[in-house]
């Protein structure tokens, strides 16, 4: 017989609580007991410090961590004003990308060494680049190729042509929906059914799952709008939340229904990764690309309501994650949480594409990746189609430059075959067989046993004696040193100094660059 698939997901989970039969239409997702471990007020520091390292990444965040370079694609009724934030009351029928060629942003991508790539669906204007059901400011009210046109379904189309993964950005503000009366508008929260068909809905007796989540009005439309995503343009990867506000004025708040938005994207996607306003990924702090020199994935947490968790220091902070921050956040923090950092920066200055302005040179991008994957994040890279719907030139020519620079800073690891000797207590020796120039290494520690690594030198075997090349402080899912000269040696040794637990060490790639 035909089951009811309409369930009630729990709060902040992606656990189906059947409403109207004795199944489940999807299985549970399993517990992850270590992501988050939670503090008490009474924890000393050696007990803030030993739950720290029992904190461990889930198996998404393993996931997008292997990614190292991402893409965002800011393009919509923007790049047409000339603005970077919308006004939310824009004539649709600017948005004219007559050229729009999304099979170039996909080959311009792959050529520049990039894994996944987030599509600005909707920013803060909430102008939606797909055919909607729940507004009319979207590209359905242009003419742009008689209001058929559907960015997001062309994006996505052509990133999983050619092997990258799909991401969606949407913006959790909207001033569309706010001059409408949606937004902010007092309503309180309650029970809905998602999807909430429309008048005229194609999906109308179609057998579709459907969802019963606690929302005010605007987090209803956002449900809605979540669910046409994540059911209709195939497997999305990264879910992109903002935590900007926009134009809104900053007294008129709506609080977010987080805990139903997490639920559906998990019961959706299971397998994509909430950033920044989200468990999964946590916004570095700055829109630079830049990491800080010693980045924590183990960040102390503080609950916010609706199930959301958010920094317990300061965003932008020195310092998140170490024995000190700890205990400074301690008075605060709920939770103690393997979160780790993107590191989001435009390639040109603005985030849309303005004809006046131009890309960063291949130093600067290249600086940006030591600074950021060279630091354990990941490099969130924008890179803004123009006004025909085409990554400019320049930009095209700027990636290929970059990823052939970073091949050349890491060309070949030396240490590949090389004779190497754990003494079991953090420390890793290297014989290259004879003396080598090296003037890059990259390490990394075993993540999935968590983030132990606090201090560790590098030293190589030099005149009979070792001698320090670099001296510092985390490692976790990659760190990447720049040599100031090239040091010839043929025994090199990583010794950590200073840990939270046992060390576990995954790489130690020895490198002479070509650049």
């Amino acid at each position: 017989m035909a089951l009811s698939r309409r369930h009630a997901l729990l709060a902040g989970t992606a656990t189906a609580v059947v409403a109207t039969t004795g199944l489940p239409a999807f299985a549970a997702t399993p517990a992850e007991p270590h992501y988050r471990i939670p503090v008490d007020p009474g924890d000393t520091p050696d007990e803030l410090v030993a739950k720290a390292a029992k904190v461990r990444p889930t198996k998404r965040q393993l996931a997008w961590q292997r990614l190292e370079k991402t893409a965002f694609l800011h393009f919509g009724v923007n790049t047409f004003t000339g603005l970077e934030w919308g006004t939310g009351d824009e004539d649709p029928d600017v948005f004219q990308p007559t050229g729009l060629d999304t099979d170039q942003w996909a080959r311009a991508l792959r050529d520049g060494g990039f894994k996944l790539a987030i599509l600005t669906a909707k920013h803060h204007d909430g102008f939606v680049l797909y055919q909607s059901r729940y507004t009319r400011h979207s590209v359905a009210s242009s003419s742009w190729r008689d209001g058929r046109g559907d960015v997001l379904r062309s994006f996505a189309d052509s990133m999983r042509k050619y092997g990258i993964k799909v991401g969606v950005y949407i913006s959790p503000a909207d001033e569309n929906q706010y001059l409408d009366g949606v937004y902010a508008n007092g309503s309180a929260r309650t029970t809905h059914t998602v999807p909430t068909l429309v008048d005229g809905d194609d999906r109308a007796g179609r057998d579709l799952p459907t969802y019963d989540l606690d929302a005010t009005d605007y987090g209803a439309h956002m449900l809605n709008q979540l669910y046409e995503v994540l059911t209709e343009y195939g497997p999305v990867d990264e879910v992109w939340f903002d935590g900007a506000q926009g134009r809104i004025p900053p007294d008129k708040v709506e609080k977010y229904d987080w805990d139903s938005w997490y639920a559906l994207i998990r019961a959706l996607a299971p397998d994509a990764s909430i950033a920044v306003s989200g468990p999964d990924v946590r916004w570095v702090g700055n829109e630079g690309g830049m990491a800080r020199e010693n980045e924590w994935s183990v960040i102390p947490v503080k609950d916010t309501g609706n199930g959301k968790y958010d920094y317990a220091l300061p965003y932008d902070a020195p310092d998140n994650g170490s024995r000190e921050a700890l205990v400074e956040a301690h008075p605060t923090a709920a939770a103690l949480q393997w979160w780790p950092a993107e590191c989001d920066v435009s390639i040109r200055p603005g985030w849309f594409y303005h004809a006046d302005q131009q890309p960063k040179s291949v130093e600067q991008l290249t600086d940006i990746w030591f600074r950021s994957v060279g630091r354990g994040a990941v490099l969130l890279l924008n890179v803004p189609p123009d006004r025909d719907g085409l990554l400019p030139a320049a930009d095209v020519a700027r990636l290929k430059e970059f990823r052939e620079r970073t091949d050349r800073e890491l060309p070949r690891d030396l240490a590949r075959g090389a004779r190497v000797t754990d003494d079991g207590a953090g420390s890793r020796t290297v014989d290259l067989g004879r003396p080598l120039a090296v003037d890059r290494i990259r390490l990394a520690e075993d993540i999935r046993l968590g983030q132990q690594v606090e201090q560790f030198v590098v030293e190589a075997a030099v005149d009979g004696a070792w001698r320090t090349v670099a001296a510092l402080g985390t490692i976790g899912a990659a760190r990447i040193l720049p040599l100031a000269a090239p040091v010839t040696a043929r025994r090199w040794r990583l010794r950590v100094t200073g840990s939270r637990s046992a060390v576990h060490i995954k790489e130690f790639g020895l490198y002479k660059s070509q650049v």
